[in-house]
């Protein structure tokens, strides 16, 4: 994680640190016609759609500000985070945060609940509605007092029924795949 982060520092600062230390290209890739993805030991090659451009520099702020590396393990305690402060409601691209959780909660599910739980009393970066140029400029302390709630929220009944219906979701995006090549085999055997 960023070394030497301190609450002064502004994010543009802050993010070409994070994207040297963890070998992501500059601007955290969004000039790249596509961005590779390491899911069961394989590197996949995806497309990096417009959707993705636009939003990358918000995700990598939040790996900041949770201060979580981008091992799976941190990418698991985001996707929870992000579905917790209800990132859920900017389709395309929450399909990327519901396919990462699906798939974290085989590898870290302890991550993604803390994640989870962290969001419940955090409001997601990605509602703040700050511009890029603005977020670029904005020191690290504000940024952690402007994404804090007033009011604390614990895991109680209803936060557990929200858990469990996003554990679903999320299963039913990362498994589908896997589903649909099943079917696939069925059908080609008979």
């Amino acid at each position: 994680m960023v070394s030497n982060l301190t609450n002064k520092m502004t994010l543009d600062k802050i993010l070409a640190e994070f994207y040297k230390e963890n070998g992501i290209p500059e601007n955290g890739g969004i000039d790249k016609k596509t961005f590779e993805l390491k899911v069961f030991g394989i590197y996949l090659k995806l497309p990096n759609p417009q959707f993705r451009k636009d939003v990358i520099h918000i995700h990598d702020i939040q790996h900041i500000l949770n201060k979580c590396d981008t091992s799976w393990k941190g990418e698991a305690f985001i996707a929870g985070w992000e579905i917790s402060t209800g990132f859920w409601k900017h389709f395309p691209i929450v399909i990327f945060s519901l396919w990462a959780m699906g798939y974290s909660l085989w590898l870290y599910p302890k991550a993604v609940y803390q994640g989870f739980k962290k969001g419940l009393n955090d409001i997601g970066i990605i509602d703040l509605k700050v511009s890029k140029s603005e977020f670029m400029k904005m020191e690290f302390n504000k940024l952690v007092e402007i994404t804090r709630k007033e009011k604390v929220t614990k895991m109680g009944v209803f936060q557990w029924v929200q858990f469990l219906f996003w554990i679903l979701i999320c299963q039913m995006i990362f498994l589908f795949p896997l589903l649909i090549v099943i079917i696939g085999i069925i059908w080609i055997i008979k």
